[in-house]
């Protein structure tokens, strides 16, 4: 008897092949890297996006090299935004840091954060991750979701 396997998909699966290619193009130019690992870093980037979509609560963070993804896709606004809508129903913004914000243990939100993208049904490039090196200092809201939002509007003809 086999063991069930789960099905696993990696993050390039959530856009088309044209798109997954500009996006490693942009990072090849801009990050001076080779195609494969940007390749690697936009499949983590996506994954990532992936797991935002489908938490609801738990504060996620890229690594570093991950967020190069993110901050690349981020720049093809429309494509973004149509993903967005697409794979999580909302925006998945990107939240600099406010200073004041306290800080999570940067090995605890790379743990947490790769059991959200498996529990999506991603694969991991741990590798990409980085657990005992990273320092993520620029995010908020763990860089993942969206923060809380408002309260409707109230109407100025009811009381």
């Amino acid at each position: 008897m086999k063991a069930a396997i789960p099905d696993v998909k990696p993050g390039r699966s959530l856009v088309s092949p044209d798109l997954f290619d500009r996006l490693v193009s942009r990072i090849v130019k801009e990050r001076n890297t080779d195609r494969e690992l940007a390749a690697r870093i936009m499949d983590q980037a996506l994954a990532f996006l992936g797991a935002c979509a489908c938490n609801h609560g738990t504060p996620l963070s890229p690594s570093p090299t991950v967020d190069i993804g993110w901050h690349t896709f981020l720049l093809h606004t429309k494509d973004y935004a149509e993903f967005c809508g697409q794979v999580a129903g909302r925006f998945l913004h990107h939240v600099p840091a406010d200073e004041n914000v306290e800080r999570r243990d940067p090995a605890e939100v790379s743990r947490t954060t790769m059991e959200a993208i498996e529990a999506a049904g991603f694969v991991v490039d741990h590798e990409l991750w980085d657990i005992g090196r990273r320092l993520c200092s620029q995010c908020f809201n763990g860089c993942a979701d969206d923060p809380p939002p408002d309260p409707p509007p109230k109407d100025p003809k009811r009381r």
